[in-house]
């Protein structure tokens, strides 16, 4: 192999690889840091059932559960409340509560837009943790 040196006056045009490939090996280390740190989706939050053949505890009393049913009725622990006052009975029962958490429960022949809008409504009541309730977690499986 042999390397020019000096002398003949001509300008190279050849492009410095070297900067490129730095400037790459760093943007591949930047995105290799912040790839962990990007969300993945929706945290789930389900209710955990008691270990078979314990008695649940009490803190089920405190359990609050919006139920939406077919015709369009919506309860919040077996107590009937409209669409429209969904909100301020939320902020009502978690006022004087630390753990604000809420489990929304839908029938299955119900459409996923109602079930949104009660999620809604209840982020908006200043609940941190919403979670779906499903027929399989309801009966403890």
């Amino acid at each position: 192999m042999s390397m020019a040196v000096g002398g003949g006056g001509s300008l190279k045009n050849d492009i410095n690889m070297t900067p490129l490939i730095d400037v790459l090996l760093v943007l591949l280390i930047i995105f290799m840091v912040i790839t962990p740190l990007t969300p993945k989706g929706l945290d789930a939050l389900v209710p955990q059932p008691p270990p078979p053949g314990m008695q649940a505890p009490d803190d089920n009393i405190r359990t609050v559960v919006i139920v939406l049913n077919r015709d369009g009725t919506m309860q919040i622990n077996q107590d009937p409340v409209e669409e429209a006052n969904l909100g301020t009975r939320l902020t009502d029962i978690f006022k004087t509560r630390a753990e604000r958490v809420v489990f929304v429960k839908g029938d299955p022949d119900l459409e996923f837009q109602r079930i949104a809008r009660a999620i809604d409504i209840a982020k908006g009541a200043g609940l941190d943790k919403i979670g779906l309730m499903t027929a399989k977690v309801e009966a403890g499986q």
